[in-house]
Order: structure tokens, then sequence, then C-alpha cells
């Protein structure tokens, strides 16, 4: 879109200048007034053939003669840039609209992020770095932009629309991210997704606290105030400054190769049944096992050595990118 905008401005201004560069002349070698100077040069420039206005001089007939043409050749090539300009506009617009969607078409299992706001530009980040599909949607065109050329899937709609989320694949969808400006939107995309797909998981951007409620009510998973978030953030860093730098390290990895990750034990996996003693997960990948989030939905938060681990089981474990990869595949190896 930027490379047409310069091109039409410098189409502009090389008419502007012609423009103005005739009416000059014309006035300062013939006497002309200014309008007919400039009617003399549009009649001019655009071949239109009319009759002088009065006869020219030697000296106007040699400007004249230069007028016409570059003054025709830019008009030409005015044209023609501004006729390619729309007509590449126009293709590219068509065939990137059936490029987007055949691979919104082949997500499966993705996440669907409403808006692309401060919120939304947070949350598509974090699943961009997690290397997760998802698509962005926004009603915005200059954000839909601005997510595509930071290499995210994009498309420019209306998420509060239920022919959007259908589009979007949300019946094939795993989550949905609600961060459109105001509750009365989020609240209304919450209500239409989990409409079309029940199973779906929704966390919810909410500006004030009573809508929280409601949003939970429709459906959302979870509901989350940034403002809230942000004032408890800037206490906690003022009354447990450690606590807070540790917690940046684990989440954003400021000067650390660590992170926090949850994995599901598989029910083929040789961890189940076992204890964390005996499977050594500690001792051969150094990772730190922090809970144990049970198939029923208990949290077993620092578990013991003796706890047993069950198929089904979501290990919330700490440790170095190539520790976590690395017991993410033990966990779905079977042995023979």
């Amino acid at each position: 879109m930027a490379r047409y905008r310069r091109r039409l401005i410098l189409i502009a201004t090389a008419l502007l200048l012609i423009v103005a560069g005739g009416t000059l002349g014309f006035v300062v070698i013939d006497n002309y007034s200014v309008f007919d100077a400039f009617y003399m040069t549009l009649i001019t420039v655009s071949t239109v053939g009319y009759s002088e206005i009065r006869p020219l001089s030697h000296a106007g007939r040699v400007f004249n003669s230069f007028l016409i043409f570059f003054g025709v050749t830019i008009m030409l090539l005015a044209v023609g840039g501004m006729t390619q300009a729309i007509i590449e506009l126009e293709l590219n617009q068509y065939f990137g609209k059936r490029r987007t969607k055949k691979m919104i078409d082949a997500l499966h299992d993705h996440y669907i992020v409403c808006g692309f706001g401060r919120v939304g530009r947070g949350a598509a980040g974090e699943l961009q770095r997690a290397g997760v599909p998802f698509l962005v949607v926004d009603n915005n065109e200059e954000r839909v932009e601005w997510a595509i050329k930071s290499g995210m899937l994009a498309a420019f709609a209306d998420a509060t629309d239920d022919d959007t989320l259908k589009d979007a694949g949300v019946v094939r969808a795993k989550g949905l991210i609600a961060t459109l400006q105001s509750d009365a939107d989020n609240l209304f995309v919450i209500l239409s997704a989990k409409a079309l797909n029940p199973s779906l998981q929704i966390s919810a951007r909410v500006n004030s606290e009573q809508s929280e409620k409601k949003m939970r009510h429709a459906g959302a998973d979870y509901v989350f105030a940034p403002y809230d978030m942000t004032g408890y953030r800037m206490a906690q860093v003022m009354l447990k400054p450690h606590v807070f730098q540790f917690i940046d390290f684990t989440t954003k990895g400021m000067g650390l190769d660590v992170g926090i990750e949850q994995m599901r034990v598989p029910a083929r996996s040789d961890f189940v049944s076992k204890t964390l003693i005996e499977s050594n997960i500690r001792k051969d990948t150094g990772v730190i096992v922090l809970a144990i989030r049970k198939g029923d939905g208990r949290m077993l938060f620092n578990p013991p050595a003796d706890a047993e681990i069950h198929a089904g089981d979501h290990l919330i474990v700490m440790g170095e990118a190539n520790n976590l990869r690395r017991l993410e595949q033990i966990l779905g190896e079977v042995r023979a």
C-alpha cells in the first residue's frame, strides 16, 4: 500500500509542476492573465486542441512547443501509472484474499485473536513465539496490515459477525481471545463463539468489574482486567522486587533461557503409574516439577517425591528451553 501511495504522490507532484510551470510561462512570456495562462496550459497538456486564446509570440510558441512535448508525455505517463496502480491494487487484493482464505481453511486446533490493539498485539505476539497456529481478526485495516507485516495470518473483518467467526474456522478452533475495545463487543463475541463451538476455550479482556460476571456467565473461561493487573504488578515490584524479577525471568526470558510450561502425560507414556522419584525427571532432564494438575481438576502444588503420575495429568514444569523440549519428547516416547 505504501508503494502505491508514493507512486500516486509522485504523479500528482509531476502534474502540479507542469501545470504551474506552464501557467507561469504564459504569464511571463505573453502577458496572459493568470486564469488565461492556466486555461491555456490545461488545453495544451490535455491535448484537447482548442484554439489559442490570443495569438502567441514567437517566444510563446517556442515555450508552448516544449510544454506540449513534456506536458503531454507526463500526462500520458500519469494516466498509465494510475491505471497500473489501480489494476495491481485490485489484483493484489483479489489474490491476497484468496490466499488468506486458503490458509484460514487449512487451520485446525488454532486460536482466534479478536482485536489487534495493545492487548491483542501482546496476545498474538506470545502465540507467535509459542509457534502455535492462530488468526488475527480486526476491523481496522491499518492494524491488519501491521499484523501481516509482523508475519501473522490476519483478516480484515468484524469479529462480532457470526459469518466472520465461521470463516475464521471457529468450529475447528481450540481457543479464542477476545480483546476488542468495548465490553459489549467482547460479550457478543463470546456468546456467538460459544453458540458455534461450545467446547471452545475463551479468554476475554474486560474494562469494568461489572462486566466480569457477565462474561463468565456468557461462557468465558478466563477474564482479565488489564488495568487492574498492571496496578497489581506495579505494587508488587515495589513490595517484592526479587519475586517480581524472578517471575519476569521465567515468563519473559529476561537474561535467562528459562520458561514455565505445561505438559500433558499421554496414556501410553512410560511415566504413567510412576512416582516423581521413579520417573527421574529432575535427574534426567534438569526440569523442576512445580505442580501437577490432576485429571479431575485438582492442583497439586510442590508435589512430594512419592506423588504418582497418571494418564491425563498435566505437569507444570520449569527449566531451560532445551531441557523442556527434551522432557516433552520423553513424555511421548514408548519403550518396546
